[in-house]
Parts: C-alpha cells; structure tokens; sequence
C-alpha cells in the first residue's frame, strides 16, 4: 500500500508506530477497536490480531520465550487426539504440590492453548479458585508453565493431557469441588469423516455433568457456527441436570437464539481476539448445573 494513501496520522511514522499508540490514534472508542473502523483497516497492516493478544494481555507481562529450554514455540494449529500416544491416561497430579490450597473450588479449561486466559483469571483471584488448564500440545503446555512460575501464581497448573481420555480421571482425584468448566473455540475438525476427533463428545459431556457440583457452570464457545451448534446440542440433552445461564440470571443477555450476547468471563479468549478483529461472531452458551 503506497504511503500515500495512508491518513496523514499514520504516513508519518508508519514503521514506528506501536499498537498502543495507533489505538490513541484510532478515531473510534477503544472498545470498538477490534472491529474495524476505516482508518484501521486502511492501517490493517501496521498491527495482526497476536499483537492485539499481547495488547490484551499486557498486565500479566509475559516473556515471549519464557526458558531458553523452549526456545520458539511453535503453534501446530490441528491435532489428531485419537493416535495412540494421546490415547494413554495422563498421570494424575500430587495436588498438594500442584496448588497452594487444593481445597479450593476449582475451574478446568479443556484445550486452555497457551494458556493465557487461565492465567489472566488466576492472577485475578489468587485466594478463591484454582485453575486446571489441560491441551494436547506439549510444547504449549510447558511454556504456560513456565509463565505461571514466572509470575508466581500458585493457584493454575497446566497438563498435557487429552481431555476425552483423562478428565474423569483427573476431577475424581482433586480434593475440592468442581465448580467450573469451559470448552473455548475447540478445534472444528470441519471434514465430517473427522468429526469424531472433536473434543466435545458424549461421554466427556456426561463426565463433565457428573462431576460438577450443584450450582457449578459450564461454558461452551465457538466462531464456527456447526461446532456450536454440535456442543449446545449436546449440553441441551441433559437439561434435566443443566440450566441455561439466563433462565437463572435474567441480567445475562442472550439473542433471539439463546446465544449469550457478551463473553462473562472479563476477558476474551486469543482467539475472540482475532474473531472480532475478522469482524466474525463467537457463539457462547453457559449452564449451571440444577441443586
């Protein structure tokens, strides 16, 4: 794009121009950021969508290599959880030693990718919840435990570990009780050969509902329409146990569908980030189980 082109605000510094500085330069409120206004799609280039992550995250000040051990890490954006080397129950943890206070009640976030937003939410509430992260990708894992450690938090640990073969095994060990669970923008695994490989599956929602306790919560989430669809489907068969959010707290808003209208977590999911910066949609749904 010739420089030219660009508003007189950006042309004068565009190499130079930080993330922070063309959001105060943005003519729209900063909460609208994310969606494009004119000036920021001509300006599209200047910032991506991980920027926007680290913009969004900068509190919690995170190190981009964490260890020298870890060097880079890499995303691999698709795994298949059914090979065999995903299919060995993870190794229950001494939860003396993972947590602080094992007694608290506790929130497992199932595909947690690097773990930011369980981080977010630890440092937010060091003394009430502890928090469970578990991912199938290794190489993230380690870093978001090595980030915790970083940033002294001893309420959230990170497992490898594939959660349609080890979530039973791990919810039924911790000491505490199960308050929350959440499925965020899980892998779509589009090709209807491979839906089987999807996370949200049967025998993990019955785990999921089983194990939580009275008054606990589930929240489901994805940008992609069929996969949200797929897991409210599954969570609304069990509506004898669960209930949606907003027929317990008329406060909550949902559209004409039943999709909740805001996330209630406090803050997006990375990939939220990048859906809104698309101008897409993410579809959520929150349960709480009957007492």
């Amino acid at each position: 794009m010739a420089t030219a082109l660009l508003p007189a605000r950006v042309a004068a510094s565009r190499h130079a121009l930080s993330v922070s500085q063309l959001i105060r330069t943005c003519p729209l409120e900063p909460k609208f950021f994310p969606k494009r206004c004119g000036f920021c799609a001509i300006s599209a280039q200047l910032i991506r969508s991980p920027q926007l992550v680290e913009l969004e995250y900068a509190e919690l000040n995170l190190p981009r290599n964490p260890s020298e051990e870890l060097g880079h890490v890499r995303i691999r954006q698709h795994v298949n959880p059914l090979r065999s080397s995903l299919s060995v129950p993870a190794e229950i943890p001494d939860w003396s030693r993972v947590f602080k206070d094992p007694a608290l009640p506790l929130m497992v976030d199932i595909g947690c990718g690097s773990g930011r937003f369980l981080l977010w939410l630890a440092r937010r509430n060091p003394d009430l919840q502890n928090y469970l992260g578990l991912e199938i990708r290794q190489k993230l894992v380690k870093r978001a435990d090595c980030w915790a450690k970083g940033i002294g938090l001893d309420n959230v640990h990170f497992m490898f570990a594939n959660a349609t073969i080890s979530f039973q095994s791990m919810v039924s060990t911790y000491p505490g009780p199960l308050m929350f669970v959440s499925v965020l923008c899980p892998d779509p695994h589009f090709k209807k050969r491979h839906h089987k490989r999807r996370v949200v599956q049967k025998p993990l929602v019955a785990s999921i509902v089983d194990s939580l306790v009275p008054g606990g919560k589930v929240f489901i989430q994805s940008d992609v329409f069929e996969v949200a669809l797929d897991m409210r489907d599954q969570f609304d068969e069990h509506s004898h146990v669960l209930e949606h959010i907003d027929s317990i707290d008329p406060s909550i808003s949902c559209d004409g569908d039943g999709w909740l209208v805001d996330n209630p977590m406090g803050i997006r999911t990375e990939r939220e980030i990048h859906v809104d910066w698309e101008g897409g949609r993410v579809y959520r749904r929150m349960y709480q189980k009957r007492n």
